[in-house]
């Protein structure tokens, strides 16, 4: 069974391009699965096993990550990784089993939008050129792709939209197309072009006028998926919360601009909301924390009515 998870962890890295750092994670995933199947069965699980395991098994393994307090996210993960593994078993080792295409993702309750906190951005520059250090472009472009998504609040969408004639000149502000084609205008930080320009310098290809100024290690557009690799790879590499995903860094500009006095209108138009109760809900936290220090802290919180 560990040739075959080596030979999985092999493919992932060299042909799938998956970092060091998220093929340990599918390691882990799948090995957890293997020390439970082995007290489930009451024997080490095998390889030809494989084909053999039925949907009691999959649920039961679901179940006692529940039972151990693991968080539904980190379980919908782990699930993700036996299903890629599965999956490489049936194209390369001719073992297949139906029953992991019968088991469902745990539901992950919907949560309010955390934002970082600033160190932890501060720290993903070491974090990624620790990662890319063999490919200083694409930690290059990781970083400015940080800088740009928590510099000016963007979706990923909006981001990865943006073309070579978007920035050229260094305009102090960019004009976003976001959801429901609403144009919005964004002020550009000096911080921000500095990264982008420090990626465009030694980028290999996409240096046309039309093209997109963010690029896959092929030279194509980079895409949300991948875009959405970089911070999966950030967050197993520094070891944070499973909230921590591109939008987290969008939420992240928000927060910090509203604990520095920003007003709801004035971040509704920045974040491209189309209504303001949008932006209440994307703020809750920080009301949250508002209303906790008013309770401790307010002379007459505590008195009756």
């Amino acid at each position: 069974m560990n040739q075959a998870i080596d030979d999985f962890i092999e493919y992932i890295i060299n042909a799938r391009k998956y970092s060091l750092h998220t093929a340990d994670a599918y390691r882990t995933d799948i090995e957890d699965f293997c020390r439970f199947y082995g007290k489930f069965s009451g024997s080490d699980l095998q390889i030809n096993d494989c084909a053999r395991i039925d949907t009691i098994a999959f649920r039961s393994w679901l179940a006692d990550r529940q039972k151990r307090g693991l968080a539904f996210k980190s379980t919908a993960r782990a699930l993700s990784s036996l299903r890629a593994f599965y999956k490489f078993l049936a194209k390369y080792k001719n073992i297949k089993n139906d029953a992991i295409g019968l088991i469902s993702s745990p539901k992950i309750p919907k949560k309010l939008s955390k934002a970082l906190d600033i160190s932890d951005v501060a720290d993903m520059r070491g974090a990624i050129s620790s990662i890319d250090d063999t490919e200083p472009w694409i930690a290059a472009r990781d970083w400015a792709l940080v800088t740009l998504l928590f510099g000016c609040g963007l979706r990923i969408s909006e981001a990865l939209s943006l073309t070579n004639a978007d920035i050229a000149g260094k305009p102090k502000t960019l004009r976003i197309v976001g959801k429901g084609s609403k144009e919005r205008v964004v002020p550009v930080l000096p911080a921000v072009y500095n990264a982008i320009e420090k990626y465009i310098a030694i980028r290999p290809f996409g240096n046309a006028t039309t093209d997109e100024l963010f690029r896959s290690i092929r030279g194509l557009p980079m895409s949300a998926r991948m875009a959405e690799k970089v911070i999966e790879k950030l967050r197993y590499y520094l070891q944070l919360p499973d909230y921590v995903t591109p939008h987290a860094l969008r939420h992240t500009f928000a927060t910090a601009l509203l604990a520095d006095g920003a007003d709801l209108r004035s971040l509704q138009e920045l974040l491209g909301h189309s209504s303001l109760s949008t932006t209440q809900l994307y703020t809750k936290v920080n009301t949250a924390e508002i209303m906790n220090i008013y309770e401790h802290c307010h002379p007459r919180a505590n008195e009756e009515n």
